[in-house]
Formats: structure tokens, sequence, C-alpha cells
């Protein structure tokens, strides 16, 4: 009996701080968002086209700091994830083969979401999936905001100017990689 009543005791507890942080995550949107209404994708900076938010944020071990922002020699993708993300880790294998066929003209960086994730678990992640580009940690979620990630995996195509290209929710297929780097890549974008 008293095992029954411990247990449930922890999942009132979840429950009333699942209710409390949603709580508290609507009144924070409200002040950014008066209007009260939802973010949608379309309405989200960056927008395709306008520059990629500036951000420097130290790898996983803290031996180099990566910056995004301005224009480069190559096509960057700035990946964010989390490692307690399903979809992220379906999606690891696949960042992996875009890497290794794409490296010598694509950075990839990966952005872990550090503020809502811990980082035992970005390390254990990386480690599993073998991840052999840049990993970055956003411990105070500027780079998050910056990008108005609402959801993970979320992935951003930034051209050679520094300029967001293309804004991709969830895993993409190979395929559908290639048809947005491509262009990108050979220099026949517009």
């Amino acid at each position: 009996m008293k095992r029954n009543i411990t247990i449930l005791s922890i999942v009132v507890v979840a429950i009333v701080a699942i209710l409390a942080w949603n709580l508290f995550a609507r009144s924070d949107s409200k002040e950014a968002n008066p209007s009260g209404t939802s973010p949608s994708a379309a309405d989200a900076k960056p927008i395709v086209g306008s520059a990629a938010p500036a951000f420097a944020l130290s790898s996983l071990d803290d031996s180099v700091t990566y910056e995004v922002g301005g224009k480069r020699g190559k096509v960057l993708i700035v990946n964010f994830w989390a490692s307690w993300c399903w979809p992220c880790e379906q999606e690891a294998p696949d960042l992996i083969k875009l890497y290794e066929k794409y490296k010598d003209s694509v950075d990839l960086y990966a952005v872990n979401a550090t503020k809502y994730d811990t980082v035992r678990g970005a390390k254990d992640f990386v480690k599993e999936q073998k991840l052999p580009f840049p990993v970055m940690m956003d411990k105070e979620g500027q780079a998050g905001s910056a990008y108005k990630v609402f959801s993970y995996p979320i992935s951003f195509i930034v051209d050679r100017d520094g300029i967001v290209r293309d804004r991709i929710e969830g895993p993409q297929s190979l395929e559908k990689w290639a048809e947005m780097l491509d262009p990108l890549v050979s220099g026949t974008s517009s």
C-alpha cells in the first residue's frame, strides 16, 4: 500500500510540474508574442532569404569555438538537435552520410539544445551515433532562440554569403537534401 501511495505521489507531482512548465512557457510566449497566436514556421525568423543570425558556441569538449554568421568559404548546414529526441536519432545516420558526401563543399554544425538537454546525454548521443562533424553546445539557448527553434530536429542551410536558403523541420531523405544542396554547392542557385 505504501508503495502505491509513493508511486501515485510521484505521478501527481510530475503532472503538476508539467502543467506548471506549460503555464510558464505560455506566459513567456505571450510576452514575446502579444497576439497570443503561436508562431508558425512561415512566421519564424530567420526566414529564407534573410541573413543567418550570428553566434559562437563551444564544441562538446570546450576545446574549439565555432562561429556562424556572415560570408564563408562553404555552404553551411546548422542542425539543432537533442539527445532525447527520437527523430534526431533517426536522422543521425543520414546526416553522417550527408557529411561524408559533401564534406569538401559543405560544413555541417550540429547544435545540441543543451539548455533543454544534458551535457552527458549529448556526449552519449554523439558517442553512440559516432557523429564525425562538429558538435556545439547551446548551453544558454541563445542560438536556438536566434533561430526560433521550437522543435527538434530542425536544420538551416546557409549559403556562402551567409543567407538562409532553407529551413528544414524534421528528418529529410538524402534525395531531398541533395535537391537542396546541389544547386548551392555548384553555384547554380538563384
